[in-house]
């Protein structure tokens, strides 16, 4: 199997890249040079080149996803597979080497290799809270304005699928993935129809999850979400996207399966996309549990998401 280390990016189609930069730029994106008239590409402040990619096109659709792995032997395997590509150089900003494969719907996940890193942005530290027993501040205040959020890194994405097992077995069989949690349908004891997937990277300290696979009764792309640099963030970012006229989807609020505190928004195409800081970090060790509820029970506090949510 391929050893995934990272994910990379999002692709989306769209008719109107002015449009999409202009909003992604407020929830906290920066434009990549290498864009054109044709093809938008954004960044965060890590070393990822590029995060999310728009396309020019007639109609709205989500693309697929890019997943960096380790070596250009993980290539070399995952293009000897089914519904792979050959090996071949990249044609965006920051170059590579990259494979092609279809899921069982259709979904586009490449795996890439050797692509440039940017140089990261500098952002603001982020603020070390005090609580009742530790003061970590002292001698020092937290002083924020409302403005977009750094966003650093993408961080997760989830899909819907017709089948869950079937596209379970596809990504287990290309990809050193590990489970980190599983859905069950609300009131029954079974079967699994959502798996929170993560990095393996031994020891290494890892999101608790950057995919999360859903069955449902279409296919397609639930939310892309991106790191940002602490809580401050994503509610000034907030009131931010707020002020610019945008309308929130979900949040702010605190998952329970993975802990992050969030808000979901909608692109002016209809993708959702999410804000998120201070999610659970685990390593190879962590073990799956099982979740059995509805999308509303998903939220420990904020505003809670309505039941078609994951639907």
């Amino acid at each position: 199997m391929a050893t995934a280390i990272d994910a990379a990016q999002v692709t989306y189609e769209a008719p109107d890249l002015e449009v999409m930069e202009k909003f992604l730029t407020a929830f906290g994106m920066t434009k990549v040079e290498g864009s054109d008239d044709r093809t938008l590409y954004m960044r965060g402040t890590g070393t990822q080149h590029h995060i999310h990619v728009t396309r020019k096109a007639e109609k709205q659709r989500f693309v697929g996803a890019s997943i960096e792995v380790a070596t250009r032997a993980d290539l070399d395997e995952l293009a000897a597979m089914p519904e792979s590509s050959p090996v071949r150089e990249s044609s965006e900003p920051g170059g590579g080497h990259e494979v092609a494969m279809t899921m069982p719907d259709g979904i586009e996940i490449r795996a890439i290799w050797g692509r440039a890193k940017a140089e990261p942005i500098q952002g603001r530290d982020p603020f070390v809270p005090n609580n009742i027993r530790d003061k970590n501040r002292v001698n020092s205040s937290v002083r924020v304005s409302t403005a977009p959020a750094t966003i650093a890194r993408l961080g997760h994405f989830v899909l819907h699928v017709r089948n869950h097992d079937e596209s379970m077995a596809w990504l287990n069989e290309r990809f050193n993935f590990l489970p980190s949690d599983y859905f069950l349908p609300p009131g029954e004891d079974g079967p699994i129809v959502g798996t929170f997937i993560r990095l393996d990277l031994g020891e290494q300290l890892v999101d608790h999850h950057f995919m999360l696979l859903l069955q449902s009764d279409w296919v397609g792309v639930h939310h892309s979400a991106y790191e940002v640099t602490d809580m401050d963030a994503v509610m000034t970012s907030h009131d931010y996207l707020l002020q610019e006229g945008y309308t929130p989807d979900v949040g702010v609020g605190r998952h329970l399966l993975g802990s992050q505190v969030f808000d979901y928004w909608k692109d002016p195409f209809g993708f959702r996309i999410e804000h998120y800081t201070d999610g659970d970090t685990v390593d190879a060790s962590y073990r799956p549990g099982k979740f059995n509820g509805t999308a509303s029970d998903t939220t420990q506090w904020g505003n809670r998401p309505p039941l078609e949510f994951f639907q």
